[in-house]
């Protein structure tokens, strides 16, 4: 049997933060407020939001809160939303990024199996109870999400994302070792 834990979660986290904080540093600050449609969040924007949008899990899971509700969710996306807009340089997201990631994967590293195992109920139309692990995962999944979109936008700026150098490099020593 394969197991999955707590240290699971909070070392694919610290890669995937990582990997943004990569991306983040890449992307010069007189491009943060560059957006790929009129209707789209910028690049700072995304940013910022991937430094707040996991904290309120530490609350919910921290406290071992059984229900969320419409009115918990309105709450936290009011106060995220203030966080996010006080986040101005690329200097404050990065820090924020850099510090809210740590505080989230320390906390992910500490959790142990019974509330890992412990449902969260929700509202049905909201899809019904969901195990805090499934939670847990989500700020992974929603952050490689806007990742992705800020890998599109760093193509868009005339850059080539890390990631893909790394690839680009690994094929060409293959290819020079004569490994296809």
């Amino acid at each position: 049997m394969t197991y999955y834990g707590a240290k699971n979660l909070a070392d694919s986290f610290r890669t995937v933060r990582k990997n943004t904080l990569a991306i983040a540093e890449e992307i010069p600050e007189d491009k943060y407020d560059f957006k790929a449609a009129p209707e789209v969040m910028s690049v700072g924007e995304i940013l910022a939001h991937l430094a707040v949008s996991p904290m309120w899990q530490i609350e919910v899971h921290g406290n071992k809160i059984e229900s969320l509700d419409f009115a918990f969710f309105g709450a936290r996306i009011q106060q995220a939303k203030a966080t996010e807009q006080s986040l101005r340089s690329k200097a404050e997201i990065i820090r924020a990024l850099t510090e809210n990631g740590a505080t989230f994967a320390a906390f992910l590293e500490g959790l142990d199996e019974a509330t890992l195992q412990s449902t969260v109920s929700f509202p049905p139309q909201a899809g019904g109870p969901k195990s805090r692990f499934e939670m847990l995962l989500g700020p992974k999944e929603h952050e490689m999400h806007h990742r992705g979109q800020l890998m599109l936008v760093q193509r868009l700026l005339g850059q080539v994302p890390h990631l893909t150098r790394a690839r680009q490099q690994m094929q060409a020593q293959l290819q020079a070792q004569g490994v296809r």
